[in-house]
């Protein structure tokens, strides 16, 4: 899926513009049973309630390609054979009215996940008629086709104890018994893919709300592929590649350069529009790294650990490595933040043997708020 496909399905999660009919889910308590199931109108529900329901489970869609969403492929053999894969379609076939499908489905869910308390599996079903447009932008009405898909959200579920609330009608506090609180997904998915408008079997957009833990036992019970190499992963296997083929040229004007020249590379895209993803090679790397002056042999050594660690012609997408909207500098006791389009600032020296982070500041200096001079 591109970012504007993305886009385009996340725009259906309002009460007008969706065909959404009912929030069908269960509760189940820290024992991992299920306490309740339900199935709740959407369509009845206050313009309030439904607007929050749509709202949690468009969560299971938010974040960025590649970081917190994965596509998670299926091969032909495994859309024919696969058990796992007939499940999620028999879902969305379904249009989650199969209540004994649902069920099993929840049973499976329960056995791959670890919450320490509550928690509510959510599902939703949605058809959405997809027209084409004209090269003027104008809606071809007899040009459309429709795509079936299913979203599923799993939010922890915290426990409210009785307390006060203020009641506005009549001006008084009246207490409440204890009650649950649904939180955002951690884990939460699209079934089938929406890859060039259209549906995807072979593909299910994956959600993980902490890029660090994608969950494997959850992808390997429920869709039972391979996961892609997780952000915080891809960013480690970098840094790896730069620290230990730089060795002492490994300094802070390398990753300054590489972080301002991804930085550039971001904003060039975005500014083009261009549909397709941006995805840098090692080649992008290898052009920042000779600007720098980092020795051939070095560079050459950057490479190939660069193939061995991500394998031969592979690309990354920069969310994955840099957040171009944060600069920092850390030692043990200290933490700096820069604004990343005034990296020029900072530099590092070495005086008398002791290693220096220095700062170009000449006005607005603050220390606990107090405007200060340095003399």
């Amino acid at each position: 899926m591109t970012d504007k496909e993305l886009r385009e399905i996340r725009r259906r999660f309002r009460p007008d513009k969706n065909n959404i009919i009912s929030l069908k889910g269960c509760m189940v308590n820290s024992e991992k049973t299920i306490i309740s199931q339900f199935s709740q109108s959407v369509a009845q529900c206050s313009t309030d309630e439904s607007e929050k329901i749509l709202a949690v489970m468009k969560k299971s869609l938010s974040g960025s390609m590649g970081t917190n969403l994965l596509d998670l492929e299926y091969g032909a053999m495994e859309v024919s054979t696969s058990e796992k894969h007939k499940m999620l379609m028999a879902l969305r076939d379904s249009h989650l009215k199969d209540d004994e499908l649902l069920t099993r489905f929840y049973e499976t869910v329960i056995e791959s996940v670890s919450f320490e308390g509550n928690f509510a599996i959510l599902l939703i079903h949605d058809t959405y008629d997809v027209f084409e447009y004209s090269n003027d932008g104008e809606k071809e009405s007899d040009s459309s086709s429709q795509f079936s898909y299913i979203v599923c959200s799993i939010c922890p579920v915290k426990e409210l104890n009785t307390g006060l609330y203020f009641r506005e009608y009549d001006g008084t506090f009246r207490t409440f018994d204890k009650y649950s609180m649904l939180s955002n997904p951690d884990i939460g998915f699209m079934f089938p893919s929406f890859d060039n408008r259209a549906a995807n079997i072979y593909n299910v957009l994956y959600y993980t709300r902490d890029i660090s833990d994608v969950h494997p036992e959850f992808v390997d019970n429920i869709f039972g592929v391979e996961i892609p190499v997780s952000a915080s992963e891809q960013k480690d296997s970098l840094n790896t590649c730069l620290k230990e083929t730089l060795e002492e040229e490994c300094d802070f004007k390398v990753m300054r350069s590489v972080h301002d020249h991804v930085s550039v590379m971001v904003q060039e895209h975005k500014d083009t529009k261009q549909e397709e993803p941006l995805r840098l090679s090692k080649n992008t790397f290898r052009e920042v790294l000779e600007d720098c002056g980092v020795d051939e042999e070095k560079v050459e050594r950057f490479s190939n650990k660069f193939d061995e660690e991500f394998g031969e012609g592979a690309e990354i997408a920069p969310k994955s490595i840099i957040d171009v909207k944060k600069f920092e500098l850390v030692t043990p006791d200290v933490q700096i933040k820069v604004n990343p389009d005034r990296t020029d600032l900072v530099s590092t020296q070495v005086i008398d043997g002791v290693r220096y982070i220095m700062i170009r500041a000449n006005t607005g200096v603050e220390v606990n708020g107090v405007n200060i001079d340095i003399k």
